[in-house]
């Protein structure tokens, strides 16, 4: 049985946590913040996007305490994570994946950073992997020539950094795999936009949040174990093309006409030669080069820009 206390009064942080098919991970992960948030007065809200591996099953049994909304379908990681914060009560809002372990003090650090400055609008950890190895959980602007740039270079330069020196940083944009805000921050800045069904989610929302004058953080010395890919690798055809979809609306919504022209041109160029020597085999050719060329058609087609869903979510 959890050792999650039942929270009677309100809590000073909200931990959402998105849950799909991860069930082993989910289990750990919890363990971790029983371990390792004992002073921090916190509930959980678990957001079931319709698991069949008894995921919603074993929440009920074992943390009972736990906030549980169970959907009848998957309805991705953003309008997910937006029911969590309806139902939340915490002046605090911690994303966190189900893939996560929280290391000791790590939200400690995390809200005495937050308390100390009312300018700091979202604050992150380090996110380790195995062997300790860093993962770049941060970054700058994000456009065409900017993304070359990271992948190519300063990702290396990045995680050199990070085992040289931990000095807090800030930043343009922070991993939603662990991302501390308020609550009320989110109120006015707008929740996730639900047009993004997973990846680039949380960076637009953490442009948004610049916008308004606040600053991201980037705290090394809180430190949380990040598995990655932990549901999204089994499915390795319908995540590439998600990721694309969502960079090619997160392009769109942010970026120039020009930056949007070469990543068109990119990924035709990258879809045609995966086909080409066969790398995605998950599906019938003819039907999965179709969708992936689709996606292309239908973004290159559209000349006005997007009209994101209303973000401003009221409780």
């Amino acid at each position: 049985m959890s050792t999650l206390k039942n929270l009677e009064e309100k809590p000073e942080v909200s931990i959402i946590l998105v849950n799909y098919n991860d069930k082993p991970h989910l289990q750990e992960c919890l363990l971790s913040l029983e371990e390792n948030a004992q002073g921090i007065s916190f509930e959980v809200i678990v957001v079931d996007n319709n698991s069949s591996d008894g995921s919603q099953e074993f929440i009920e049994k074992n943390y009972s305490q736990a906030k549980l909304i169970r959907n009848l379908k998957n309805i991705g990681f953003a309008r997910a994570n937006n029911q969590g914060i309806k139902e939340s009560k915490g002046e605090f809002i911690l994303f966190l994946n189900t893939d996560t372990l929280v290391y000791p003090k790590a939200l400690e650090y995390l809200l005495g950073e937050m308390k100390n400055d009312r300018q700091v609008g979202a604050a992150g950890p380090t996110l380790l992997r195995g062997d300790n190895a860093y993962q770049v959980s941060f970054g700058g602007r994000v456009n065409f020539f900017q993304e070359l740039v990271q992948k190519c270079f300063l990702n290396s330069y990045y995680k050199l950094r990070l085992k040289i020196g931990q000095k807090k940083r800030w930043v343009r944009w922070l991993s939603g795999a662990c991302l501390l805000t308020r609550k009320e921050i989110l109120e006015d800045v707008g929740f996730f936009d639900e047009n993004f069904f997973i990846y680039f989610e949380d960076i637009d929302l953490c442009f948004r949040i610049r916008k308004k004058g606040l600053k991201l953080l980037f705290l090394p010395q809180a430190r949380v174990f990040h598995r990655g890919g932990a549901t999204t690798l089994r499915k390795k055809t319908f995540s590439r093309y998600e990721y694309r979809k969502s960079q090619l609306y997160f392009y769109r919504k942010h970026n120039s006409s020009l930056s949007l022209f070469f990543l068109w041109v990119y990924l035709w160029l990258n879809f045609s030669f995966l086909f080409l020597f066969g790398y995605l085999r998950e599906h019938k050719s003819s039907d999965l080069r179709r969708q992936f060329f689709k996606l292309l058609k239908d973004h290159r087609e559209r000349k006005s820009e997007p009209k994101s869903q209303n973000l401003k979510h009221k409780n």
